[in-house]
């Protein structure tokens, strides 16, 4: 129901309405405040908005609340399509975004998210996003696309099978934090006056979501089990950031359920972004998650309940067609009344005109010329180059001298296969070269066998000419992993493993070459390679996600050591025994009682195959922290009935803790620590510098370690670099307690990198 569904709304939503908006502007002529009101550029914005919204009718007001806008001709409001995809590039999934008709044809497609995170660089991931951004005004000056997207997805990717999890930052919520504020900033711009963006960006999909659908349980009606600790220290946190301080303009509701209640009806969860976060932007929902509400999950007994418990809980736009049909009779029914549907359209209208839908285009407006750029097809490489993992090289095999290899032999079905890099929301991309491509580019003599017919491999019957390819070559690289008949939206996995056959694929043609082979793996989620980890015949796994458009360029660049390799894990890969364990299980923290291991680095007590924040180079580096504090002092509230408290730190059970909320400052807590950066190679090396943290009290509940400041490195060979981390404690360094209140533990904690140690007192 819901894919045909949303096919019918792409269809009717087209690309009229974003060419629409590009071009019908009713405040761009100089008479236009005194025919329309809500044109007069001496008010503002919010003065602005409520004075639309005051000329509407009924019927044109409701005709508002679907991403599918309806216009308003009498007073010169132009249809919107608020529908627009710009995960990793622009992308045609939604119907904002037309590569069918006009100029641009095609936009950059950049590394998906998983691959672009491992390189643990903010200003790169603020400069792809500023790319996408730019590339998204270029295609609306053309009237092929809007100026309201929806993206980044910033949910933690808790569970390995989960299929978007591609689309993610990975597990750490620090991490998906700081992404969420690097995209943010780079995308929407600097904040003009009355807080005008360039474009709109929406943090999705709010909250705890992140299962498709697997074994029987589906997004539409799955009810995630939450406890208040999890919720406040995992799930929420990229939220918090992606709201409180990079400022999105959208928050997008999820279909699931949060403890029983349809997360776009959780009132209290959608109004604390605005009464504590201070969002001030428009809540949409997922593409027809009011409709599932009473078809679905029969959390109300009519349309028209739905509609009210929406409405009332802080949601503005339905994705969907749903309150377009069902409103008017809401209100017949006395469910809702008018001044709900307001407010809804003041949020709407109020982004709108932060964005200039309505005003004078700039000047400086961007136009066609500004997508498929040569400099964002370079960012594009440099985001692969800095974000794929070496996980294995022995004997120091790769970087391999060009001169001394003749020929070389690709085996895998998505070596010369271009759509098989870009994974989920990719567009039309400008120019994709496959690995066949770029490693031809490099030795002439390449041979490719595909070794199986698609990435699924349910047959051997290709494999005699994988194996006589790999016979005659200098150099065997095998691609291998996941594509998105393995993991996409509304696509779970259920295995660890390679598809198919391929681990057969791989030990055949590791048994015939002259050489240990090289792999390859593609996709997003973790893959059970502990065959390849502990096989002598494979010399050297890399891992290259979804590279995108540049894959085949960036691959022989490192394999040849043009480049020399540095990107980190941003999410654990677990052996295939994990998948014992039910994905719908929402827990993070462990619990020895019913076996169940938890899930993250933050809390998983089982065995891995590769860790979060794991990444071998070409290079060997080794760390010395110069200086950090040895002792920091927690200040006391000033608030009476907090100091009267005596001790002015909560001791319970032997732990002594202070909550957050009791911090006087926890600016006055922010700390430096200065490492030193030694790289003992011979080659220079970019790679991802990790500090973690962990108390010596081994505290039930509370992490096992935690990353509280990373940052990108550049080293010359035989040389050091210095780098310092700042620490905020209140934010990297504290945790939940059981009731969902952030606590800092008190006493003796530990700052590792790499292996280096350094002891802090944490005290009152």
């Amino acid at each position: 129901m819901l894919s045909a569904l949303l096919c019918l709304l792409a269809l009717a939503g087209g690309a009229a309405p974003a060419a629409a908006a590009a071009n019908a502007r009713p405040c761009a002529s100089p008479d236009s405040a005194s025919a329309y009101p809500f044109c007069d550029a001496s008010l503002s914005i919010l003065a602005r908005a409520r004075a639309l919204v005051s000329l509407l009718t009924l019927d044109e007001k409701i005709a508002q609340l679907s991403n599918t806008a309806g216009g308003v001709p009498r007073l010169g409001v132009p249809p919107y399509q608020w529908w627009s995809e710009s995960l990793h590039g622009l992308a045609d999934n939604g119907p904002g975004v037309n590569f069918s008709s006009g100029p641009v044809r095609a936009a950059t497609a950049f590394p998906q998210v998983i691959l672009s995170t491992a390189a643990f660089n903010r200003s790169l991931w603020r400069a792809v996003a500023g790319a996408v951004a730019t590339e998204a005004l270029g295609m609306h000056s053309a009237g092929q696309a809007g100026l309201t997207y929806w993206a980044p997805n910033i949910n933690i990717f808790r569970d390995p099978r989960w299929g978007r999890g591609q689309e993610t930052s990975g597990e750490d919520p620090a991490v998906a934090a700081a992404y969420s504020l690097e995209y943010v900033k780079g995308f929407q711009g600097e904040f003009g006056e009355e807080g005008r963006i360039r474009l709109s960006a929406c943090c999705k999909h709010y909250t705890a979501y992140d299962m498709e659908k697997w074994e029987g349980f589906s997004r539409y009606t799955f009810n995630a089990k939450v406890t208040a600790q999890d919720l406040e220290d995992t799930y929420q946190p990229p939220f918090k950031t992606c709201i409180q301080e990079a400022r999105a303009s959208c928050l997008m509701c999820a279909y699931n359920q949060v403890n029983g209640v349809p997360m776009c009806a959780r009132k209290d969860l959608l109004q604390k972004t605005r009464d504590e976060w201070g969002f001030k932007g428009y809540i949409t929902s997922d593409c027809d998650a009011v409709a599932i509400i009473h078809e679905n999950q029969t959390y109300t007994t009519s349309d028209e309940d739905s509609i009210a418990i929406v409405l009332r809980a802080g949601m503005d736009l339905n994705c969907g067609s749903f309150l377009v049909r069902h409103t008017k009779s809401a209100i017949e029914k006395g469910k809702i009344q008018e001044q709900d549907i307001d407010r809804a359209l003041f949020n709407l209208f109020s982004v709108q005109l932060r964005l200039g839908i309505f005003d004078k285009p700039k000047d400086t407006q961007l136009g066609p010329n500004n997508v498929c750029t040569a400099e964002h097809r370079e960012l594009a490489a440099e985001a692969v180059r800095q974000g794929a993992v070496l996980l294995k090289n022995d004997n120091a095999f790769l970087p391999v001298k060009r001169s001394e290899v003749r020929h070389v032999a690709v085996v895998g079905p998505s070596a010369n296969d271009a759509y098989a890099m870009g994974g989920d929301y990719t567009g039309v991309p400008c120019n994709p070269t496959t690995f066949l491509k770029g490693i031809q580019a490099y030795v002439a003599q390449t041979t490719f066998a595909a070794g199986c017919k698609d990435v699924s491999c349910n047959s051997t019957d290709l494999f005699g000419e994988a194996i006589e390819a790999a016979k005659a070559a200098d150099i065997v690289v095998v691609v291998a992993g996941l594509n998105l008949t393995e993991e996409r939206e509304d696509f779970d996995r259920v295995s660890l493993l390679l598809p198919g056959k391929q681990m057969n694929l791989i030990h055949t043609v590791a048994s015939v070459t002259k050489k240990p082979l090289v792999l390859v793996l593609l996709g997003g989620g973790p893959v059970d390679v502990s065959f390849a980890k502990h096989d002598p015949r494979i010399a050297s796994i890399l891992w290259l996600g979804y590279p995108g458009e540049v894959g085949g360029q960036v691959l022989p660049e490192i394999l040849f050591g043009k480049y020399n390799p540095g990107g980190r894990l941003a999410m654990t890969w677990y052996p295939e025994s994990f998948t014992a364990i039910p994905m719908t299980d929402m827990n993070m923290r462990a619990d020895s009682s019913r076996g169940y291991p938890g899930r993250t680095y933050r809390f998983y007590t089982g065995d891995v195959v590769y860790g979060f924040g794991y990444g071998l180079s070409y290079s060997r580096y080794s760390y010395s922290i110069l200086s950090a504090p040895k002792k920091i002092s927690v200040p006391h509230s000033s608030v009476p009935d907090i100091i009267s408290r005596k001790p002015a730190y909560i001791s319970r059970d032997g732990l002594d803790f202070v909550k957050i909320e009791d911090v006087a400052s926890c600016e006055a807590l922010v700390f430096s620590v200065h490492i030193a950066v030694s790289n003992h190679g011979d080659m220079d090396g970019s790679h991802a510098v990790l500090l973690f943290a962990r108390s010596k009290s081994s505290v039930p509940g509370f992490p096992i370690k935690q990353l509280v400041g990373f940052e990108r490195v550049h080293t010359a060979a035989g040389s050091a670099t210095n780098v310092e981390l700042t620490i905020d404690p209140c934010k990297h360094m504290s945790a939940a307690n059981p009731e969902g209140q952030r606590v800092l533990l008190l006493g003796a904690h530990v700052l590792t990198v790499g292996d280096e140690e350094f002891k802090l007192l944490i005290e009152t």
